[in-house]
């Protein structure tokens, strides 16, 4: 499949990844926020080029996504990926303000909604991502949801995951993502995990024994005409997850202390990462690091077994 001339004006990929669309050769999409927002320089910058490495040592072709100087790149080098990560202030980019990033000339990193957009635009069908973004705790009231859910809704891609986060309302998240008619499979798992824990409590509507399963799902929503993408939620190793009952009682006091502040918005929950990251002392982060990498293996085999089929 080749791209659009007319994408092409907007978007401009990589030389290696043109190849990879072209000859329907295993890909997997990484977001960018992860690299400005995630976490600190040297980690956000050394754990972007593992993921890409990682990606590479399955056969597959990693396309790292972001936004610079007013033109989406799919398939960021090694310098690229440094200077987002060294940078401050980066835009965050959702769908939402994504088109007048472009008018504008802005640099910033793609959330996952917005990686979401452009990897189905340009048939990636594989994407990993740390966790899925949804209904924050207070919703019911103040609406603040994140546009995640409903673009997985609209964009026909395996998003890898290792559950929704922890600072959300989890048991909102799940009932929207069955409203909006996108399938949450579990890996290996009965219930669905929860970010830095690897178990929510809450039991998974689907469980997926094998990689093959999740394949043949997917191409099975496509001949019945579905086209939301698919969230497989993929538990965090258990060498490196939190425990839920130690890391709830630290959610609980950062959302207070959010709402104390009057912290909303796209603020939310970058202050709430960082503050948990301060109370668990860093541990946050070396579970981030674990869970993404997690997510990154499974979706290279994921991609790997799609591409052979698609290629048959």
């Amino acid at each position: 499949m080749r791209i659009d001339s007319n994408i092409q004006k907007l978007v401009k990929v990589s030389k290696e990844v043109s190849i990879a669309i072209e000859k329907n050769l295993p890909i997997v999409a990484l977001e960018s926020t992860i690299i400005t927002h995630g976490m600190p320089f040297p980690d956000n910058y050394g754990l972007a080029i593992e993921a890409e490495r990682i990606v590479r040592d399955f056969g597959c072709i990693p396309a790292t996504i972001a936004v610079l100087k007013g033109r989406i790149n799919v398939g960021l080098n090694e310098r690229d990926i440094k200077f987002l990560a060294e940078g401050e202030n980066f835009l965050k980019l959702s769908t939402s303000d994504l088109s007048l990033s472009l008018v504008q000339g802005a640099t910033g990193s793609t959330t996952v909604a917005a990686t979401l957009v452009i990897a189905d635009l340009i048939n990636i069908s594989v994407f990993a991502t740390g966790g899925i973004g949804g209904a924050h705790r207070g919703s019911e009231t103040n609406f603040d949801i994140s546009a995640d859910l409903k673009q997985l809704a609209n964009s026909s891609v395996n998003l890898i995951c290792a559950g929704p986060k922890a600072i959300l309302d989890i048991p909102k998240t799940i009932e929207l993502l069955e409203t909006l008619g996108v399938p949450l499979i579990t890996f290996r798992s009965e219930n669905i995990p929860a970010f830095w824990s690897r178990d929510s409590g809450l039991k998974s509507p689907n469980v997926a024994e094998n990689i093959m399963q999740i394949v043949n799902s997917y191409q099975a929503r496509s001949m019945l005409g579905l086209r939301a993408g698919q969230l497989i939620c993929n538990p965090i190793p258990r060498s490196e997850e939190i425990k839920q009952n130690v890391i709830e009682p630290l959610v609980q006091s950062a959302v207070v202390e959010a709402l104390e502040r009057k912290i909303g918005g796209k603020e939310l929950t970058p202050f709430l990462l960082a503050k948990v990251l301060s109370l668990t002392g860093g541990q946050s982060v070396t579970a981030n690091k674990g869970l993404f990498i997690n997510n990154v293996k499974l979706a290279s085999k994921i991609a790997k077994k799609l591409a052979s089929f698609k290629n048959c």
